[in-house]
C-alpha cells in the first residue's frame, strides 16, 4: 500500500492528542425527525492520530458487485466490533465521552467503530443511510470523528424534494447524525479534483447499527 501523508496545520501539529469538551456541540434540525450536531476540532492534535492510523490500522480494499460488474470500493476500510481494542486510546476516550454525553438521548452506548481511509479526491461514498440493521426501523446516532484534510460530508431528504446540507469535516471535526437521519436522510463524500490530500472518518455507532 503507497502511503499517503498529510500536511497539516501548523496550529494543530503544535496541539498535544486530547479531546475537548462536548458542550460546544450546535444541533442543526434538519426535519422529518433528522438532526445533526456539528462540534469542530474536537481533536486537538489530529494531524498526530492521522498519522497513526494511516500506518498502523489494518486496511483492507473491497470489491463489491455494481450491476453486472466487479468494482473496487473507492477508499480503505477498517471495522472495530463490540470488545475489540481500538488502535488508539484516544478513540476509546472518544467513544467513551460521546456514550455519556447521549445516554440520555440515544439509551444505549456507542460500541463500535469504523473506519474509512480517503486517499485522496478521487476516493469518495455514494449516497446512502446506515440503515442495514435497527437504523432502518428505529431513531439512532451515528457519530464521525475526521483526521486529516477536510472533505465534505453532504446531507440530502430520502427521495429528494429538499436543499443539500454540507459540512466540511476534517482536522478534529465531530458531527453526530440523530434521531430519524439515517432513514429520512441520506449522505455522501463525494469525489472532489480539489482535493489531493488524505482523509480518515472513524464512525462509532450504537449495537446492531451498521
Amino acid at each position: 500500500m503507497t502511503a499517503h501523508h498529510l500536511q497539516g496545520s501548523l496550529f494543530d501539529q503544535a496541539d498535544e492528542l486530547r479531546l475537548g469538551p462536548l458542550d460546544g456541540l450546535r444541533r442543526t434540525v434538519l426535519g422529518h425527525g433528522a438532526w445533526i450536531d456539528v462540534l469542530p476540532g474536537w481533536l486537538a492534535g489530529a494531524d498526530e492520530l492521522f498519522e497513526r492510523l494511516a500506518a498502523e490500522v489494518p486496511w483492507r480494499a473491497e470489491r463489491r458487485k455494481m450491476y453486472d460488474s466487479v468494482v473496487d470500493v473507492p477508499r480503505l476500510l477498517s471495522f472495530y466490533g463490540a470488545g475489540d481494542a481500538l488502535p488508539h486510546p484516544v478513540l476509546a476516550e472518544a467513544r467513551d465521552a460521546l456514550s455519556a454525553h447521549y445516554a440520555g438521548e440515544l439509551g444505549e452506548p456507542f460500541v463500535t467503530a469504523g473506519l474509512c481511509y480517503y486517499r485522496d479526491g478521487r476516493d469518495s461514498v455514494a449516497w446512502h443511510g446506515d440503515r442495514i440493521g435497527r437504523g432502518a426501523r428505529e431513531d439512532t446516532m451515528v457519530a464521525i470523528l475526521s483526521v486529516g484534510a477536510p472533505r465534505d460530508l453532504l446531507l440530502r431528504p430520502l427521495g429528494g424534494g429538499g436543499a443539500t446540507v454540507r459540512r466540511p469535516l476534517g482536522h478534529g471535526d465531530l458531527i453526530v447524525m440523530g434521531g430519524s437521519c439515517q432513514r429520512t436522510w441520506e449522505h455522501c463524500v463525494p469525489k472532489s479534483a480539489r482535493v489531493s490530500e488524505p482523509r480518515i472518518s472513524v464512525q462509532f455507532r450504537p449495537s446492531g447499527v451498521r
